[in-house]
């Protein structure tokens, strides 16, 4: 077969051999279902693996239909068809036509028992589950530093929220070592205050995702405070790490989308708030406007200016009122003050004739008790040394006394005391 070729053609000389070879026409081949995935047109695209080796395969839409059960990673089956080359590609598949249950591979039994185990435990129960922030400013992000996960997480991130702030903690998100380093990373970022974890990955086989189906990782997502969204492969992948977070994204870009708002959405959401809230502000000026000149009038209507200029209004019917009340009651007053004047001068008059009348009767009897009016008739009185003499027991014989007359004293000496 001397000469130069296309790749083309090799690809055709190739599938051409496979073709005539009857054993590769007619073949059943049994492994373990990997990197399963129902393509939207109805194909389903999956890998068959052993120990030792994988081959890709493909189960077209019109065989489909023969299928009793559905395909899904870790299955063990037996897959009748045809082995061919894919010229596009390079490559040679399986095309089935049919497969039957086989069993379940090992490591889907692991990622049974361990998921039952932990669900058993209450790991996955929703109790736990921390919700996810409307608005999140800080989002940790745990998985390889380079891959189409932090890139594809990081570009949606910046479409909906620019102003958002992403901390990456890089770690190994497949191998022997990487559950370990998974585990560390999501607890070093747990303490630095992020607002929401993305915890993932890209798309793989079943062996690719292992590490986000050991424990040492399902107890550090739920042993964190942070909440966290699991974005472990495609939609159709399932791990340990989706079952205990607080939420599950089919794909990293989904987990993006999940844990950033979109700040246009936010703005707009925003700026109608603040028109509403203008509105509403608007409207209760207006009425308090409204009220306020309302209170202004009834202030005005009832207030001390009007009541004042009412009250001046009314001076001169109050003014006239009171000089009437008032003569009325001055005339009264003069009325009675004559009355009063006129019995006040006639009692003090009988008054007045009454304390005449009884003077001269006092002055009378006092004129006939008069001593001075007994000596003149011949009467007088004595006096001693010692005051007044009444008795003869107030002289002794020899006493200097003093006699009074009407016109006159005597002044003697007693020379006997005669007692009765």
């Amino acid at each position: 077969m001397p000469g130069i070729y296309s790749v083309t053609q090799i690809n055709n000389y190739i599938k051409n051999l496979f073709s005539r070879d009857f054993c590769l026409q007619r073949v059943t081949v049994k492994g373990e279902v990997s990197n399963c995935k129902y393509h939207p047109a109805g194909h389903i695209y999956f890998t068959l693996k052993d120990e030792n080796a994988a081959i890709n395969c493909c189960m077209f839409k019109s065989s489909t239909p023969g299928l009793s059960f559905r395909l899904s990673n870790g299955q063990l089956i037996e897959a009748s068809g045809q082995i061919t080359v894919y010229e596009k590609g390079g490559t040679y598949e399986l095309y089935v036509r049919s497969a039957v249950l086989s069993g379940t591979g090992d490591l889907y039994e692991r990622f049974l028992r361990l998921k039952n185990e932990l669900e058993e435990m209450g790991m996955f129960d929703a109790v736990y589950k921390k919700p996810i922030p409307q608005y999140a400013g800080r989002i940790g992000i745990v998985t390889a530093e380079t891959g189409a996960a932090i890139r594809d997480i990081v570009n949606v991130s910046l479409r909906r929220n620019p102003y958002v702030d992403l901390y990456l903690m890089p770690c190994l998100v497949q191998g022997e070592n990487a559950a370990k380093d998974i585990a560390a990373a999501i607890r070093r970022i747990d303490a630095c205050g992020m607002d929401v974890l993305i915890v993932g990955r890209g798309g793989g086989s079943i062996e690719d995702l292992w590490a986000f189906n050991e424990e040492v990782v399902a107890r550090a997502i739920f042993e964190c405070r942070t909440p966290v969204i699991s974005a472990v492969g495609h939609e159709t992948d399932f791990t340990i790490a989706d079952f205990v977070s607080d939420l599950r994204a089919p794909t990293p870009s989904a987990a993006a989308e999940l844990a950033n708002f979109d700040f246009n959405i936010f703005e707009s959401q925003m700026e109608g708030y603040r028109q509403g809230m203008e509105r509403i502000l608007s409207h209760r000026l207006n009425v308090a406007k409204a009220n306020l000149a309302a209170g202004k009038a009834r202030v005005n209507a009832a207030g001390p200016f009007e009541r004042l200029n009412r009250m001046r209004e009314s001076i001169p019917d109050i003014t006239e009122k009171m000089e009437m009340i008032l003569s009325g009651k001055i005339g009264r007053l003069q009325s009675k003050n004559e009355l009063l004047t006129q019995r006040l001068s006639v009692s003090m008059n009988n008054k007045l004739l009454e304390c005449r009348h009884r003077l001269m009767m006092d002055a009378g009897k006092l004129d006939a008790l008069s001593p001075l009016k007994k000596i003149s008739g011949g009467y007088g009185y004595l006096m001693s040394e010692k005051g007044a003499v009444r008795s003869t027991s107030d002289v002794n014989s020899g006493d200097r006394i003093t006699a009074f007359v009407c016109d006159g004293k005597i002044i003697g000496t007693v020379n006997e005391v005669i007692r009765g």
